[in-house]
C-alpha cells in the first residue's frame, strides 16, 4: 500500500502541547505546528519561561498573524492539548513523564526523546531497562495512548524560518495503529514531511539508538541528516 496523504485525518482543529517546549526540539516543532496554523501550548517547569518562549514563536515569520501559541506549566498544557509531545531531556524524562500521568490520561502522547550519551568519542545509544524511551513513556502512563515519533527531525532546520519544505520521513512507533494517521496528518502539516508506519513499541529502541548516527554524518559532512524511505 503505498503511502497516500489524501487519506489522513483531518487534525487542523487539534491543540497541540509540546512539554519541553522552550528546548531546541520543542522550540523548533512549535514553530512549525504554528507556521501551518496549528493551536500550539507550550509547556515548561516554569509557566513564565513559556510564555516567553510562545511569545517569542508566535513573532517568528510565517506564524499567522491572530495565530494562538500560548505558554503554560507542564500540568496545564498536559490538561488542555489534545496530542501532547514529550521532548524534555532523557536525564529529566522518567520524573518529568510520571508526574504527568493523571492530566495525560486519555491522551495521545508522542515521545521524541532519543536516550543518547556523549564521550571523546561521540554520541552513542544508552541501554534503558524499559527498552526505549517511549517505552518508558507508556509505562509510566498506563491511561494514555502513546508512540515514538519525530525522533530524527533537525532542530535547526524547524527552527530556521528560511526553509520552507523538511523533505524527511517521520518514522512512527505504535501499539494503537489509529495513531498512526494523526501523527502521520502531523507530521504533514509540516511541508516535504511524511509520517511512516515503523512498527510497535518495541521497535524503538533502534530508531532512537539511530540519532547517534545521524549526529556524526552531520558532524562530518557539516549537514542536518534526515530518514527518506524509499519505494513507498
Amino acid at each position: 500500500m503505498a503511502y497516500d496523504a489524501s487519506t489522513l485525518p483531518d487534525v487542523s482543529g487539534l491543540t497541540v502541547g509540546i512539554i519541553g517546549g522552550t528546548g531546541d526540539q520543542g522550540r523548533g516543532l512549535a514553530y512549525r505546528f504554528a507556521r501551518a496554523g496549528q493551536t500550539v501550548r507550550i509547556g515548561s517547569r516554569s509557566a513564565e519561561r513559556a510564555a516567553q518562549s510562545a511569545e517569542e514563536i508566535a513573532a517568528m515569520p510565517g506564524v499567522p498573524a491572530g495565530g494562538t501559541v500560548t505558554g503554560a506549566s507542564n500540568d496545564e498544557v498536559a490538561r488542555t492539548s489534545d496530542v501532547v509531545i514529550i521532548a524534555v531531556p532523557w536525564d529529566g524524562h522518567a520524573e518529568i513523564v510520571a508526574a504527568l500521568a493523571e492530566p495525560l490520561a486519555g491522551k495521545i502522547v508522542v515521545d521524541c526523546v532519543n536516550p543518547l550519551g556523549f564521550d571523546k568519542q561521540g554520541p552513542y545509544a544508552l541501554d534503558v531497562p524499559e527498552g526505549s524511551a517511549v517505552q518508558q513513556a507508556a509505562g509510566l502512563l498506563p491511561d494514555s495512548r502513546v508512540c515514538a515519533a519525530f525522533n530524527h527531525v533537525s532542530a535547526p532546520l524547524l527552527a530556521d524560518p528560511a526553509i520552507d519544505r523538511i523533505d524527511l520521513d517521520v518514522l512512527i512507533c505504535t501499539e494503537d495503529r489509529e495513531l498512526v494517521g494523526v501523527v502521520a496528518a502531523l507530521a504533514a502539516q509540516i511541508p516535504g514531511m511524511r509520517g511512516i508506519y515503523a512498527g510497535r513499541l518495541r521497535n524503538a529502541h533502534q530508531i532512537e539508538a539511530f540519532t547517534a548516527n545521524l549526529i556524526a554524518i552531520n558532524k562530518r559532512y557539516k549537514a542536518h541528516a534526515g530518514i527518506r524511505v524509499t519505494d513507498l
